[in-house]
């Protein structure tokens, strides 16, 4: 029998901040021990590393009151965190737009097989772990959905923005295999491969 697998530090944030939502209530970090493992699955042991975690994000407040530690969160602070989180996705992808400029000098002076493809792929996974990032927020949003309809508004309008900047330079990446094409008269497949350009890379529905 295989062994049961365990919770990804993410699944165990998820469902860290779920306890926080559904009872909007106050915790010390005993009380969160007891709950957690009981309601959401997550050990006892790893209770104070994922909150520290969701507090060193912003996602959860915590202040000490005597000699204990209260912690609490609701949908409008994590509404804020996920969308500071949104803002440097999108500077990022900005600055992956940026970068073709100079790509499309790199192609200029390669000669088919002999060009360095090591910018290429880092880029290509960059974008690829954007769009992953993107799709996680995008599931989150839907998950509280229920929490607060404005907030809920509010987080799709900012996954509008990341999803616009990620399919711009998605199309810069496709302008750029179109130049080499006319230019050397280079297969489609032999460009992707060259330069490491996903076969199923295409645009955000």
């Amino acid at each position: 029998m295989s062994k049961k697998k365990g919770l990804s530090a993410e699944e165990k944030r998820t469902r860290m901040m779920e306890i926080f939502f559904e009872t909007k209530d106050v915790f010390q970090l005993k009380d969160l021990e007891k709950i957690a493992p009981k309601e959401k699955g997550i050990t006892a042991m790893s209770v104070k590393e994922v909150l520290q975690s969701l507090v060193d994000d912003g996602m959860v407040d915590c202040e000490r009151i005597g000699t204990s530690n209260y912690y609490w969160a609701f949908p409008s602070k994590a509404l804020h965190a996920r969308k500071r989180k949104l803002e440097v996705l999108e500077s990022q992808l900005s600055e992956g737009s940026q970068k073709h400029a100079s790509l499309q000098k790199s192609i200029e002076k390669a000669k088919i097989g002999r060009c360095e493809t090591e910018e290429r792929t880092r880029l290509a996974k960059e974008l690829s772990s954007l769009r992953d990032q993107r799709e996680q927020l995008k599931a989150e949003v839907e998950k509280y959905k229920d929490c607060d309809p404005q907030v809920v508004e509010e987080i799709r309008q900012a996954n509008k923005v990341a999803k616009e900047a990620a399919n711009r330079w998605t199309d810069n990446i496709f302008a750029i295999k179109s130049w080499a094409k006319r230019k050397f008269g280079f297969e489609e497949n032999k460009i992707d491969k060259t330069f490491g350009i996903p076969e199923d890379l295409d645009y955000i529905d």
